[in-house]
C-alpha cells in the first residue's frame, strides 16, 4: 500500500483497533510479537465467528441482501480486514453487523471495531454510513451503535497510535488493572510481575538519591 504517512505500519488489521482500546500491550504482543495463546473467552468468541462464517458468501432474506466475510479495507487509515455482515438493503443502506459473544453490553473497543468497518466500507463505496450494529450472541440481541463524529475522531486517533506502536517495535508496560486476570495473554505479559520490576527499580533509585 503506498501514500501513508511517514512512521506508519503498511496496513493495521482492523481487529487490532479493538486489541489495542482493550490493552495496547496486548495489541503489541498479538499484532508486533505474534504472540497469542486462547481462554473461554476467546475461544467462545472464535466459535461465534465461526457461526457467522469467514468464507465469504451472499444470500438475500426479505429483500436484504446479506455479505458474510466481506473483505474490506481503507487507505485514509491503513486498515485491512473482513466484516462479519454487511446489510444492502433496498434503499441502499449499508449497515454492518459484528458478531460478539456474552450479553448485549457496551464497549467502546468493540464499537471502534464496527465504525473501522464502517469508514472502510464507505471509503470503498464512495458513500456514508450512519449506523451499525454488534450482535450479542449471548443474549440474541443487536446493539446499535451511531458512527459520530466523536466516535470518529476516537477511531482515527487510535488507528494512528497503532501505526506507530508497531513500526516503533516498543511493547508497552502493562496496565496492570482488572483487566489483566481475565486477558488470554497474562502468562505471557507477566503484567504484575513487570509491574513489580519497574516498582523496584523505582525504589532501588530513590534509595541512593540524595537531596540536596
Amino acid at each position: 500500500m503506498s501514500g501513508l504517512p511517514t512512521g506508519w505500519a503498511e496496513t493495521i488489521p482492523v481487529s487490532a483497533l479493538n486489541q489495542y482500546a482493550y490493552c495496547p500491550r496486548r495489541c503489541a504482543l498479538i499484532f508486533m510479537d505474534g504472540e497469542f495463546e486462547d481462554n473461554i473467552h476467546t475461544q467462545r468468541g472464535t466459535d461465534e465467528h465461526d457461526r457467522a462464517d469467514q468464507t465469504f458468501h451472499v444470500c438475500e432474506t426479505e429483500g436484504v441482501r446479506l455479505e458474510y466475510a466481506l473483505p474490506v479495507w481503507s487507505r485514509h487509515l491503513g486498515l485491512s480486514g473482513r466484516c462479519d455482515v454487511v446489510e444492502f438493503h433496498p434503499d441502499g443502506k449499508v449497515y454492518p453487523v459484528e458478531y460478539k459473544h456474552g450479553k448485549k453490553q457496551k464497549w467502546l473497543n468493540d464499537d471502534l471495531q464496527l465504525a473501522a468497518q464502517a469508514v472502510c466500507l464507505e471509503e470503498m463505496l464512495n458513500i456514508g454510513i450512519e449506523r451499525g450494529a454488534i450482535f450479542h450472541k449471548g443474549s440474541q440481541r443487536r446493539r446499535e451503535v451511531e458512527f459520530t463524529p466523536a466516535l470518529r475522531a476516537e477511531l482515527e486517533k487510535t488507528a494512528n497510535a497503532i501505526h506507530h506502536l508497531l513500526t516503533s517495535g516498543h511493547l508497552p508496560p502493562p496496565i496492570n488493572n482488572h483487566r489483566c486476570p481475565e486477558c488470554s495473554l497474562k502468562n505471557i505479559c507477566l503484567p504484575s510481575v513487570v509491574a513489580d520490576k519497574k516498582r523496584n527499580r523505582k525504589a532501588a533509585r530513590e534509595l541512593f538519591e540524595v537531596e540536596p
